[in-house]
């Protein structure tokens, strides 16, 4: 037999002293944290007449509070460092995951406007779930005005999650956020009013499918730690560029290899990026309208937030090797999803394959790896998350009848602009700016990814993307030709009255598409790098394991 060598005789250190944590920096998270908690207590003691009222406050209070502790926080990091970690090095605070936590915040403030709307005592959400859809009991629950309240402490949890999510130091932190931030979407996806089984079917699916890409990804940690003996993502980025595995030597590539293609699967998932893509369309479509505008843009946020962390700190020293796949993943997210979009006949699936195609967009300024295709990803986050939460505000709003479900199928939006020119050509600014048409968000944010692409090399990816751009902006014209210039059927859609609640979301998401299009410079001139900075230097990870 041969000796064991001394390392693995030697005894382990045993640290006594308790680790030092940051509360303050930590503040944002902790805030919205208490919050949740103290929905599920609420949810126990106040009366449910008061129910709706107080978690509400709570939550809108808690998040603007936790946006005001982010915003304070970017002056609090120590000058001339790229940020600092928190929790025994698991929690990165640097700018790129303020920027993406503030955004998330700012989005969930708007979508909880919709998520709180309530017309004539009926919400967008089933009065009892866990009765049988059409049972007489559900019919009680109806006329009883009962309501679940509940959605405010899991969309807290959610939102936890998501802030987590992008600020992850480590694998096993970002695994947990990925599941703090996915457990309760896939509840809040099955609690739709109308539509039950198709809602309660969403959900199902949502929860299939994201156990699949969460069990890739926690195989593909495995792999990850099996090459780098380490999760942090300083200490495996260390390792990658050294080329030495601790138990491979100067072999295991192919081990490393697979663990980045199962990581990126769980990650590609979240952002729905082709071929993890088919959750989004019937998730979108059967989950209710509050709940998918949530995920289509906060979830968003938080995914390519996470995605960024993990391939430019973890990974960024095999940028050679994971470019590839993320190149053939881009082609087919943007190509694939603009060709089905065009077939598409109902309103929240053809958004969902929208989102499809701009996770594709964002995918360019990924493969960019500098720092000015992570300043484009920003950018274009941000601007894209108010667009969609606009544009699924006024889908709230148009019904096939004064009390019916909401009117999904597009021939039942022809003259809307006719009988509600308002409503109308606040979707239609949302649409110019999905198709990227210049004085919208839409188009700096194309702009930046691309020109972002383009620097680093990726000029026949940016040629797909203008032409996958052309594709999807026949579909956007085709709904605003439809509103406008189709004469209204006989039985035309229903819009029913805006509430305070939908029409600041509307207005503000309106408000952020047009001026992020003519005024953008205060936003790009704080995330673009400017001539001598740092914009010069590769944007893989730095030696302290941030991405500058």
């Amino acid at each position: 037999m041969h000796p064991a060598p001394a390392a693995a005789l030697a005894a382990p250190t045993v640290t006594q002293a308790p680790p030092h944590i940051d509360y303050w920096l930590l503040s944002p998270m902790l805030v919205v944290f208490a919050a949740a908690v103290a929905g599920v207590v609420i949810e126990a003691f106040v009366p449910q007449a008061r129910r709706r009222a107080v978690q509400f406050g709570l939550a809108l209070i808690a998040l603007a509070a936790a946006f005001v502790l982010t915003v304070l926080q970017v002056g609090s990091l120590p000058p001339g460092e790229a940020g600092v970690t928190l929790a025994m090095g698991s929690v990165a605070v640097d700018r790129v995951a303020l920027f993406l936590q503030g955004t998330i915040l700012v989005l969930a403030v708007i979508s909880l406007l919709l998520i709180a709307e309530n017309r004539r005592g009926e919400s967008a959400f089933a009065a009892q779930a866990a009765t049988v859809p059409g049972s007489e009991e559900e019919r009680g629950h109806v006329l009883a005005g009962s309501q679940h309240t509940e959605v405010y402490p899991l969309v807290m949890f959610a939102v936890l999650g998501m802030q987590l999510f992008p600020a992850a130091n480590d694998f096993l932190t970002m695994f947990i956020a990925l599941e703090v931030l996915s457990l309760p979407l896939y509840l809040l996806c099955g609690l739709a009013r109308r539509r039950r089984l198709f809602s309660q079917e969403a959900s199902v699916k949502y929860f299939l499918l994201g156990a699949f890409s969460s069990a890739f990804f926690l195989f593909g940690i495995a792999l990850v730690y099996g090459y780098a003996g380490s999760v942090n993502f300083a200490d495996v980025n260390d390792v990658i560029t050294s080329g030495s595995s601790p138990l491979f030597g100067q072999g295991g590539e192919a081990v490393l290899l697979i663990g980045i293609g199962l990581v990126g699967v769980g990650l590609l998932f979240k952002v729905g990026a082709v071929p993890f893509h088919n959750w989004k369309p019937d998730v979108y479509q059967g989950a209710p309208t509050p709940i998918t505008a949530l995920m289509a843009s906060c979830t968003l946020v938080a995914a390519f937030g996470a995605l960024l962390r993990v391939f430019y700190s973890a990974f960024g020293g095999s940028v050679e090797q994971w470019r590839p796949m993320l190149w053939v993943v881009a082609i087919l997210t943007m190509v694939l999803a603009a060709v089905v979009a065009v077939t598409q006949r109902d309103i929240k699936r053809l958004l969902a394959y929208s989102s499809v195609v701009h996770a594709g967009f964002v995918l360019t300024a990924v493969i960019a790896a500098s720092p000015e295709g992570v300043a484009g990803a920003m950018f274009y986050l941000a601007a894209y998350g108010f667009t969609t939460i606009g544009a699924f505000a006024v889908v709230t709003l148009v019904r096939t009848h004064e009390t019916g479900p909401e009117a999904g199928e597009l021939t039942q939006w022809a003259g809307l602009g006719r009988t509600s020119p308002m409503l109308a050509g606040a979707l239609a600014l949302f649409l110019l700016a999905f198709a990227g048409i210049p004085l919208t968000s839409g188009f700096i944010g194309k702009f930046a990814v691309f020109q972002a692409a383009m620097a680093a090399g990726a000029t026949p990816l940016v040629v797909v993307g203008v032409l996958s751009s052309a594709v999807t902006a026949f579909f956007y014209v085709r709904i605003i030709v439809l509103m406008f210039f189709a004469e209204p059927a006989e039985a035309g859609p229903k819009v029913v009255r805006a509430g305070a609640l939908t029409g600041s979301a509307i207005a503000v998401g309106a408000a952020a598409t047009f001026l992020l299009g003519v005024y953008p410079t205060p936003v790009l001139d704080n995330l673009v790098p400017q001539p001598g900075q740092e914009g010069a230097e590769p944007a893989a990870a730095t030696a302290d394991g941030f991405t500058r």
